[in-house]
């Protein structure tokens, strides 16, 4: 009798440590979708100064997590990279779309702290810039360029619950600037654009 006392209440504890880590089986798909802003650090180079205005955009990310610590994250970004001005002689202005695709390494924390889930990441990526001007003085702008970047950053979700999370986030991007294919306006400098954003998370 006491032996199937002991049978049936190691049953119920083990029914119990199931059924909880069945409950905290980790999500491994995220989905999110932020608004961003767009700040980049002004460059000189060759006589040439380089302005870019401050703009914002979106950032659309799917994060696959391997485990609690680790995971990679896949993302696409787009800004109106507005009115850059290059200034040697004279200054022109420049307006043009910004892609971004990135892949970054994302390491994760496996506890909340406050309801808060606290990440770092780093990776690298492309910047396409397609510009929209069609003339500035006499020159005719059809080059789109695409200029390879470094990736890093980090943040923090604001769990509602297991499946939706509000994100917080800070990115910086290292790239080299782009001419637009005008050689007298090459200035072969890097620059670092940061971008703070905020948004919505789904799990699945």
């Amino acid at each position: 009798m006491i032996r199937l006392k002991m049978l049936v209440a190691g049953l119920f504890v083990g029914l119990l440590f199931t059924s909880s880590s069945v409950a905290q089986e980790l999500l491994r798909n995220e989905v999110s979708l932020q608004g961003t802003g767009f700040l980049t650090k002004d460059s000189e180079g060759n006589g040439i100064r380089q302005h870019t205005t401050d703009s914002g955009g979106l950032l659309f990310s799917h994060r696959y997590h391997f485990n609690r610590w680790l995971a990679v994250d896949g993302s696409y970004g787009y800004t109106r990279n507005t009115l850059q001005n290059f200034k040697s002689t004279g200054a022109f202005n420049i307006q043009a779309n910004t892609h971004q695709i990135t892949g970054a390494l994302v390491v994760t924390s496996p506890r909340t702290y406050f309801g808060l889930s606290p990440y770092a990441l780093v990776g690298a990526g492309a910047l396409t810039f397609d510009p929209i001007t069609p003339t500035v003085g006499t020159f005719l702008f059809t080059e789109l360029q695409t200029k390879a970047a470094f990736i890093y950053g980090g943040g923090a979700d604001i769990n509602l619950n297991r499946r939706f999370a509000l994100r917080f986030q800070y990115r910086g991007l290292v790239y080299k600037r782009p001419d637009f294919g005008l050689a007298s306006w090459k200035l072969n400098a890097t620059t670092h654009t940061a971008q703070p954003s905020a948004g919505f998370v789904i799990r699945f």
